[in-house]
């Protein structure tokens, strides 16, 4: 697909300011807040951009392709959307405006359990190519009919998260009341009269709900049941008597996202998952926690040749991409830097911030001499 860029906004930063401007105060912090102090989630990006890069000028060049090949399926850039919770509430439509553009630019969208679109229209808009990410569900039933829907929808890959064992403590979303839908006090009233576009979209699309999770909720929730029903639906601790089931019931990849450490690297290579994304939930689970590129750096020396190794959290740009695939990431997945895009630019905002990442990439690729992503190591200053 050609790459369109609006020129008013070279930069993820461009975005997330702008973002911050188009809509609700509530809205912009649950996208752009870690846990506690927020110390995780800004270590996260300033110790993935102390990776340095070395150039190779004179070494002969005939041009360089970010096509990338991951579960036999080759896609046009080393990076994917990562699964995003609540995405209707920031931006309306958001996961199909990106589901779509993903599509479009042959990238990997990752659907969330409790996104605001349903398995079956994101398949319907990726033709069968989107990820769906599980929650684990406290009830085999409900686990069992949810991943039998994913795999109707032909999903290649199923991702299940062991990064949330507890609710991240995020004093922002506290004070804003947020829930689905979010808690409407005049404070928070006052924010949405204050940004008329967002409130627009919202009424055109409609109140975001849980979309995959609709045909299990008991209709007409009020806030406190719906809290209520969450709690009681999903278990979010794994464990290998949790992960058994669904490797023998999931006949395609399954890939464990929000890995840090070798303990559970190994106990997902002697499971038989076919992938691992160090990840730390965008910062939003253990502030005290590492940055996502410490433990990669161990884990993909470790362990790369026997288990797919991925990385999300702090990534932002086309430069963070190079980094961390030179610190050994097969492939990358962002969350915030798509919806920043989307926040700030609408129906245009997937097309736009693909557009600016592969760009980005493509001239740190072309100048290091860096003919194939696989090659990133060899340009790692260690």
């Amino acid at each position: 697909m050609a790459l369109t860029i609006n020129t008013k906004y070279p930069s993820i930063d461009d975005l997330r300011a702008r973002a911050q401007k188009k809509i609700p105060k509530f809205a912009f912090e649950y996208l752009d807040g870690g846990c506690n102090e927020d110390v995780n989630l800004h270590r996260n990006t300033s110790e993935l951009r102390a990776v340095q890069l070395k150039p190779n000028y004179l070494k002969d060049h005939s041009g360089s392709s970010q096509k990338t090949t991951l579960f036999g399926i080759e896609y046009d850039a080393p990076f994917g959307i990562a699964p995003i919770g609540l995405q209707g509430l920031m931006w309306p439509n958001a996961p199909e405006i990106l589901a779509k553009a993903a599509f479009e630019h042959n990238i990997p969208f990752v659907l969330s359990t409790v996104s605001t679109s349903s398995i079956e229209r994101i398949s319907e808009i990726t033709e069968g190519k989107a990820w769906f990410q599980l929650y684990h569900p406290a009830e085999d039933r409900l686990r069992d009919d949810l991943i039998k829907r994913a795999e109707a929808a032909e999903c290649p890959v199923l991702v299940i998260l062991c990064d949330v064992p507890t609710f991240g403590f995020r004093p922002r979303d506290i004070r804003n009341g947020l829930a689905m839908p979010p808690k409407m006090s005049v404070k928070n009233i006052l924010q949405v009269l204050g940004k008329p576009h967002w409130a627009l979209q919202t009424l055109k699309h409609g109140q975001p709900s849980f979309e995959t999770l609709k045909p299990y909720m008991p209709k007409g929730l009020d806030l406190k049941q719906l809290g209520k029903f969450m709690d009681q639906t999903f278990s979010g601790r794994l464990n290998e008597e949790k992960i058994k089931p669904i490797r023998d019931m999931w006949k395609g990849k399954i890939v464990l996202k929000g890995v840090a450490s070798e303990y559970d690297a190994e106990e997902a290579i002697r499971l038989g998952l076919d992938g691992i994304i160090v990840s730390n939930h965008g910062g939003r689970q253990l502030d005290a926690g590492e940055s996502t590129i410490k433990p990669l750096e161990v884990l993909a020396t470790k362990y790369g040749n026997q288990i797919k190794v991925m990385m999300d959290s702090g990534i932002r740009s086309g430069p963070d991409v190079a980094r961390a695939m030179a610190s050994g990431a097969q492939f990358t997945f962002m969350g915030r830097s798509f919806m920043y895009g989307v926040a700030a630019l609408g129906v245009n905002g997937g097309n736009h911030t693909i557009s600016l990442l592969k760009t980005e990439l493509q001239q740190v690729m072309e100048q290091m001499n860096c003919e194939k992503v696989e090659n990133f190591p060899n340009h790692l200053i260690k």
